[in-house]
């Protein structure tokens, strides 16, 4: 079970993401650097003026970052799910690509030229019935009676 705290986070992360990526935020955030700007001949653009956007600035992004990675990692996990799940359920696949999220960088590598070995002998099947193809082709026209 997770923790109390954990859980508390997550959903404030998830309701915080949730208000950023709305127009209203947006739409306020542009009003307060408007108003921060228009006061700045009022404050003589002091060096106090300057620290007041700056600080804000640095507190708000010092945050996001730890609320990107939260919803970042919630997506991760939610999409590796339900891709876990469509492998199941697929008779056809290889039950074996189920937790390729827990691989090392070797691993990945090795199975990723793998399957670049895979997609070359496909791509040269491919080629190789178009040329079957177009010489069945360029046969029959040949062998063809003329009108």
């Amino acid at each position: 079970m997770a923790h109390p705290i954990s859980n508390a986070f997550s959903k404030a992360a998830h309701w915080t993401a949730t208000q950023c990526g709305r127009a209203p935020t947006f739409m306020t955030a542009v009003a307060v650097i408007v108003v921060w700007a228009a006061t700045g001949p009022m404050f003589h653009y002091s060096d106090t003026w300057q620290l007041i956007i700056n600080t804000g600035t640095t507190i708000v992004t010092f945050l996001m970052v730890f609320l990107i990675q939260n919803t970042q990692n919630r997506d991760t996990a939610a999409i590796q799910l339900k891709l876990d799940e469509l492998i199941r359920a697929n008779q056809n696949a290889r039950n074996k690509m189920l937790q390729l999220e827990d691989l090392t960088e070797d691993e990945l590598s090795t199975l990723k030229a793998s399957f670049g070995k895979l997609a070359a002998q496909a791509n040269d099947a491919r080629t190789a019935a178009r040329q079957a193809m177009h010489a069945t082709k360029t046969i029959a026209r040949e062998t063809a009676p003329a009108n």
